[in-house]
C-alpha cells in the first residue's frame, strides 16, 4: 500500500470518528457539505509601485522564517498549523498542531 492509500484510509478512519459525535453533537447531516481550506505560508505588504515592478525570477520576501509552519485555514478560520511538505511532486501540509480557542477566529492576513 503506497503512501497515498494509507493516508486515505487513515482519513477514512478519521472522518468515521468525527462523524458519530463531536462534542456530543452529531454531525451526520454535514459531514459532506464541501468547505475551503487555505495553507498561509506568510504574507507581506508592499506598494503598488512594488507589485507593479514584479517579474519572472521576482523573489517576494514573507514574514515567516523558512522553518516556521503554515497557518491552516477552513472558510476563512484558523484551525490548525503545519509543515509545508511534497507528496509524489504535490505540494502538501502535514498538521503539527490543531488551533482553538481566540487564535481559531482570526482569518488570513
Amino acid at each position: 500500500m503506497g503512501a497515498m492509500d494509507q493516508e486515505k484510509t487513515e482519513d477514512t478512519e478519521q472522518e468515521a470518528a468525527v462523524a458519530t459525535e463531536v462534542g456530543g453533537t452529531t454531525l451526520d447531516l454535514v459531514i459532506d457539505v464541501p468547505v475551503r481550506l487555505t495553507v498561509e505560508v506568510g504574507s507581506t505588504q508592499m506598494l503598488v509601485r512594488e507589485v507593479l515592478q514584479l517579474g519572472k525570477g521576482s523573489v517576494v520576501e514573507l514574514d515567516r522564517n523558512s522553518g516556521d509552519p503554515a497557518d491552516i485555514f477552513v472558510n476563512n478560520r484558523l484551525v490548525a498549523r503545519g509543515e509545508v511538505t511534497t507528496i509524489e511532486d504535490r505540494l502538501a501540509i502535514r498538521v503539527v498542531e490543531v488551533v482553538g480557542g481566540d487564535a481559531a477566529g482570526s482569518g488570513p492576513r
